[in-house]
């Protein structure tokens, strides 16, 4: 893969105060309602309504991952991460890794009716769902769609345990049923914070929360009674992986609360890789040469990166009282996420 500067074709370029007119649907999505909406968090955004057929995904291989089952009510994600794992997913459905899944987004509206119906069905074998593991199911698009009270209320009334992994601090809209669902079942909850930087944030996760507030919200979960454990992802070389960040990376997680840490560095499949290329050309083409030369064999860095930077966290995580995990669980689960989008 190249690591040239990538920009959006002139036909996805939006002219600066004009509300873009819908784009047509794409072939994949047929008998869909398209959307969009003038509210300022929805500016350049389409949604497409779709009912799907299925919700509950066996996700293949599993064996190499720590979940079997997952739940996606969304496809595309208004957090925009510029380094996002999911993005190729988008092709599936004629769609582009990068601005269109930042920008179109696909709504199973009927998300919550469907999982009451698979869980009730005599085959369904009562197995954890993780929810999170492909695009966040509390972006900016739940706010309007609010898919999840109804999924939680399914997986409540169904006794069928449940995990959560967001950026999102709209999770504690759903405080109350989580609660509810923890009083007969396991609910298990995670936020991802990858760093505490927050002029980077704004340029590497433009859409997503702040990181002071998902670590507000992991107090406020940690206060109504939650283990919350925090996935530290990605690191990004060159930006989040040396010891001053890490170290402040990790005691801002502790003081929040979290149980525990897990580094996740930076991996780029294709799609997701030609995108944050693209962002690091144009911001920091300083580092494109470390960047060429430490993903020259693949998605992932060196093994001895990896285990350098995860001795950092560790390193730190024992220092501020909390217990380090992985990066086996992490890279297991971002593994899966090419397998969870149904």
């Amino acid at each position: 893969m190249r690591w040239d500067t990538l920009s959006a074709p002139p036909d996805q370029q939006v002219p600066s105060g004009a509300a873009p007119a819908a784009p047509p649907l794409p072939l994949a999505l047929p008998e869909t309602v398209q959307r969009t909406f003038d509210t300022p968090g929805f500016v350049g955004m389409t949604f497409y309504e779709i009912h799907a057929r299925s919700i509950i995904n066996r996700v293949r291989g599993s064996g190499r991952v720590p979940f079997e089952w997952t739940v996606n009510p969304y496809r595309g994600c208004g957090h925009a991460c510029t380094y996002c794992f999911a993005r190729n997913t988008h092709t599936y459905l004629d769609l582009d890794a990068g601005l269109d899944f930042d920008t179109k987004i696909v709504v199973k509206v009927n998300a919550a009716a469907l999982l009451r119906r698979e869980l009730a069905a005599p085959s369904w074998s009562g197995g954890p769902i993780a929810m999170g593991t492909n695009v966040d199911c509390y972006q900016r698009a739940e706010g309007r769609y609010r898919l999840m009270p109804g999924i939680i209320d399914a997986l409540s009334a169904a006794a069928n345990p449940f995990s959560i992994l967001t950026k999102g601090t709209l999770i504690l809209r759903d405080l109350p049923l989580l609660r509810r669902a923890a009083q007969v079942t396991r609910v298990s909850l995670a936020m991802s914070v990858g760093f505490v930087d927050e002029p980077l944030w704004r340029a590497v996760e433009p859409g997503a929360p702040s990181p002071s507030r998902r670590l507000d919200t992991v107090r406020a979960l940690t206060d109504a009674g939650f283990d919350v454990g925090v996935l530290m992802a990605p690191i990004l070389p060159g930006l989040t992986d040396d010891a001053e960040s890490i170290e402040a990376t990790v005691g801002a997680i502790a003081r929040a609360g979290a149980v525990s840490v897990t580094p996740l560095p930076l991996h780029l499949r294709p799609g997701a890789r030609e995108w944050y290329a693209a962002w690091l050309g144009r911001t920091r083409p300083d580092l494109v040469p470390r960047y060429r030369a430490l993903f020259r064999s693949g998605s992932y860095l060196p093994q001895a990166y990896q285990r350098e930077v995860v001795g950092r966290v560790r390193m730190a995580a024992r220092r501020h009282g909390l217990s380090p995990t992985g990066p086996g669980a992490a890279r297991r689960l971002d593994e899966a996420g090419g397998a969870t989008g149904n």
